[in-house]
């Protein structure tokens, strides 16, 4: 993935999944009232039809509906890497039900009845929490990107930079001068913006690259 594959001002959205028509309705209507945008499917079934990797924003989704209940649609959901956080609305009998949802990784659920304050409160912070979650990928995938433009040879030299090796200890493990790996490691420096060893550990780090 290039570094500029994901846009940092995606538009965030409330996906909303909701077999109730007045339920899709009104949460929509409430969340435009803050100018929140959303999406609405009617079942769990066309929520995964229509999911996609390049969702930002949050999920919410009602415990009880025909064909896949909610529990169901976020085991699915996990199934597929979803990232964004998952509210799970539910009556008071799915009390248990939502717990479940929860250990799945659910970001929080609400009992219903609950109030407009509550449901834009959770929206919110979910939402908050989406977009920390982007910003992180995103720059994983950009720290991917720069490690993939590295040459092997550059590649060798950054992995033994960051191992805390001198110029003097590279040239002699790769049988190379130390002005080749000096070269080597300011073309490293570069490719990756790393403005101090500090950085370029951070990075490989990042993606767990070995150290």
């Amino acid at each position: 993935m290039s570094a500029d594959t994901q846009p940092a001002n995606i538009q965030q959205k409330v996906f909303v999944v909701d077999d109730d028509l007045s339920a899709r309705e009104s949460l929509c209507w409430l969340l435009n009232t803050e100018g929140i945008a959303s999406e609405a499917f009617e079942s769990a079934e066309d929520c995964l039809t229509h999911w996609s990797s390049d969702w930002a924003g949050c999920i919410t989704i009602d415990v009880r509906m025909p064909g896949k209940n909610g529990l169901q649609l976020q085991e699915d959901l996990n199934a597929r890497h979803n990232l964004l956080p998952v509210i799970v609305l539910t009556g008071h009998a799915d009390v248990p039900v939502a717990i479940r949802a929860m250990k799945l990784g659910a970001y929080d659920f609400l009992e219903k009845p609950y109030s407009d304050r509550e449901l834009l409160e959770c929206v919110k912070n979910a939402l908050a929490l989406g977009r920390e979650i982007d910003h992180a990928e995103l720059e994983k995938a950009r720290a991917a990107a720069a490690i993939d433009s590295l040459t092997e040879r550059e590649a060798e030299v950054m992995h033994l930079v960051v191992e805390g090796n001198t110029n003097k200890a590279i040239a002699a493990r790769l049988g190379i001068s130390e002005k080749t790996v000096e070269v080597h490691r300011s073309r490293v420096m570069d490719k990756t913006a790393a403005r101090s060893l500090s950085e370029l550990v951070r990075i490989c780090l990042l993606l767990d690259e070995k150290i």
